[in-house]
């Protein structure tokens, strides 16, 4: 089975087989933002409720 390239792109398993990726719609219109929700939107949240471990093989296969 291919892997998905498009949802592989965009997230990524760390060592210990955690899936982290960005919140979507989080790089536009901050201006208004405080200076510290601007930063928590840089910050990765975990998806790994998401994806069960047929699901990473999937779509996160190297």
């Amino acid at each position: 089975m291919k892997t998905n390239k498009s949802v592989s792109k965009r997230l990524k398993v760390t060592k210990n087989g955690k899936v982290v990726g960005r919140k979507a719609g989080q790089n536009h219109f901050n201006a208004k933002e405080s200076r510290s929700s601007q930063l928590s939107k840089k910050r990765d949240t975990s998806y790994e409720h998401f994806f069960t471990n047929k699901a990473k093989s999937r779509f996160l296969s190297k």
